[in-house]
């Protein structure tokens, strides 16, 4: 595996399962919790580069489920966001002057913003979303019809 393959695994999935390791038994002798692990869209579409990245992301949201399943019935609610394509630093760097191309990605047709995603990870840790437990919720921008318009 490449080094840069590597990282992203230890980085996307690793980092996560420590943190939630080292906090979520906290939570649970508390009675009470909220955790939000973050995917990406990578995760369930496919594409020819980038299988090192959509997978750790895959594992992200199988872990998501899992723990779940094991905090839930000690109060810890443990969901996972999955942006699609958000207009960031990181994304500037690697796309560079094709920046617009991201605008034509999804349903909305345009990329999202690190706000939106931050008010969605504010929801599934508050009262509002007291009820949701294990799911991934998908941030994407809606997915483009398979079938010409």
């Amino acid at each position: 595996m490449p080094q840069a393959s590597t990282g992203r695994v230890a980085v996307n999935s690793r980092a996560q399962f420590l943190l939630v390791g080292a906090l979520a038994t906290g939570m649970a002798r508390r009675g009470h919790g909220a955790i939000v692990t973050v995917s990406s869209s990578a995760a369930r579409m496919p594409a020819p580069v980038g299988g090192a990245y959509a997978a750790s992301k895959a594992g992200v949201e199988i872990l998501t489920r899992y723990w779940a399943t094991e905090f839930g019935p000690h109060g810890v609610r443990v969901n996972a966001v999955s942006p699609g394509p958000v207009r960031t630093e990181g994304t500037a760097a690697m796309l560079g002057d094709q920046m617009e191309a991201l605008d034509r990605v999804n349903a909305r047709g345009r990329a999202g913003d690190p706000r939106e995603i931050a008010e969605i990870v504010m929801f599934l840790v508050g009262p509002a979303s007291s009820y949701v437990n294990g799911a991934t919720l998908f941030a994407d921008g809606g997915e483009i019809s398979a079938l010409p318009g």
